[in-house]
């Protein structure tokens, strides 16, 4: 702790010395919070944050998938609001024989979780065996899982990330970086492919500090063998039109059946195309969009839900209560906050405060314009959902200054029109390429 509070390196030696320890349980929690703190005031350079990497890979088990007999890619989302991306995307990429072993997280916070989103599905479990999860892969499954990880895989991981949120060190580019690589390392893909969100509800701001994470995260793949690239992806504005766990699962099954918001189908054909062309399998625009309308991605996904527990015919949760935000007068709309409505989504009850913490399944927001719309006084913006109508107060002071509408030939207007957009992808990153 003190020769990076002194801003030295820590060695090899130091690095798998104070994670094993703390795995262990023989560093205690506030010696490794002052580290946690040390780390993020003073940085680290690549080699402390590879080996810290490499330590926290090494204090679990690594799971081996070299007897699937296809190639294997896998995505992570640095978080995003309405990031529903990975339910459509996985059954996408294993339609086409990639397998895809997406090994997700719940949300907390105005960031929602993946496993929270399909757990609104009746029956669906997210706890697998190592076995279950082979079987899903395999040449019988339907080639892709999203499930919990197991306790096994980086298990300093999961005992340092529970620390940083408690303690103010999340937003730490080493520290995020050897969090999220460990855990896809050990997950034993073939091929990563890294969505580094950037805007108002990312946890990266801007596009400088998006731009060194993601490289930090290829350059950390690349020495671990793993094809690992990485697109940096506007969240200024939420993705789709709904933020919120059954309201999310319902937009996914749309763009599965090749309808959907245009930001979310845009997205997912990005990210399908970089899994499989990282893989080794690269598929065109076209064949991908096919896939969506034809059915192949459905049929993987409804095997996915019922190998899981799932009825994907049952009907999703609906919470009982809603209240309507309308457009203030005719124009165009101009701004929609991605972490007001993050943090709305949230107060309504979709998101959680404290790990543990429950959620509603059909609570969250639902939106019926984007940025650049036109839009007519007392028209819907915005429908909040949730079981408990005393949370809408705090869930509108969230919003406050939000949602602006202005002139339709207003400087902002044009500004909104021009504008590229929840999705769009920014940059690309590879070994090689600016990484």
């Amino acid at each position: 702790m003190a020769a990076k509070r002194e801003r030295r390196r820590l060695s090899d030696a130091q690095i798998d010395w104070v994670v094993d320890a703390y795995t262990r349980g023989a560093v205690a929690e506030e010696q490794m919070s002052a580290l946690a703190m040390a780390i993020c005031m003073g940085g680290m350079d690549h080699a402390e944050i590879a080996r810290w990497t490499d330590a926290m890979i090494r204090s679990g088990e690594r799971m081996d998938l070299s007897g699937l007999g296809r190639p294997t890619a896998d995505k992570h989302s640095t978080g995003g609001v309405g990031d529903k991306i990975t339910l459509p995307l996985a059954p996408l990429v294993a339609a086409f024989g990639v397998g895809v072993p997406q090994l997700s997280g719940r949300g907390l916070g105005h960031t929602g979780g993946t496993l929270d989103k399909l757990e609104s599905i009746p029956g669906w479990r997210a706890d697998l065996t190592g076995g279950q999860i082979m079987s899903m892969l395999g040449p019988h499954g339907p080639g892709a899982v999203i499930c919990a990880a197991g306790p096994g895989l980086a298990p300093a991981d999961r005992r340092l990330y529970a620390l940083r949120d408690t303690t103010g060190t999340v937003p730490c580019i080493p520290l995020i970086a050897s969090s999220i690589m460990s855990k896809k390392i050990a997950e034993g893909a073939g091929a990563l492919v890294l969505d580094v969100k950037v805007g108002s509800g990312a946890f990266m701001k801007d596009l400088d500090g998006a731009r060194e994470l993601a490289r930090t995260m290829v350059a950390l793949g690349a020495d671990a063998g793993v094809a690992v690239r990485a697109l940096l992806t506007d969240m200024s504005t939420p993705l789709g039109l709904t933020a919120g766990n059954a309201l999310e699962v319902r937009e996914a099954v749309e763009v599965l059946s090749g309808a959907g918001p245009d930001d979310v189908v845009g997205l997912t054909l990005a990210l399908a195309a970089e899994m499989l062309d990282a893989a080794g399998r690269p598929v065109g625009p076209d064949e991908l969009r096919a896939a969506l309308a034809d059915g192949r991605a459905m049929d993987v996904w409804r095997e996915m839900i019922r190998r899981q527990g799932g009825d994907p015919d049952a009907p999703l949760p609906v919470a009982p209560e809603t209240d309507t935000l309308t457009a203030p007068a005719d124009g165009v709309l101009v701004t929609l906050d991605a972490l007001a409505v993050g943090v709305a989504a949230w107060r309504l009850g979709a998101g959680r405060a404290r790990r543990g913490d429950p959620v509603q399944a059909g609570a969250g927001v639902e939106m019926h314009a984007k940025p650049g719309d036109a839009v007519r006084a007392g028209q819907p913006l915005l429908t909040l959902h949730t079981a408990d109508p005393e949370r809408f107060a705090r869930a509108r002071r969230a919003l406050d200054g939000a949602v602006v509408v202005a002139g339709p030939d207003s400087p902002e207007a044009a500004r909104a029109r021009e504008r590229a957009g929840a999705g769009v992808v920014l940059e690309r990153l590879a070994p090689g390429a600016g990484a």
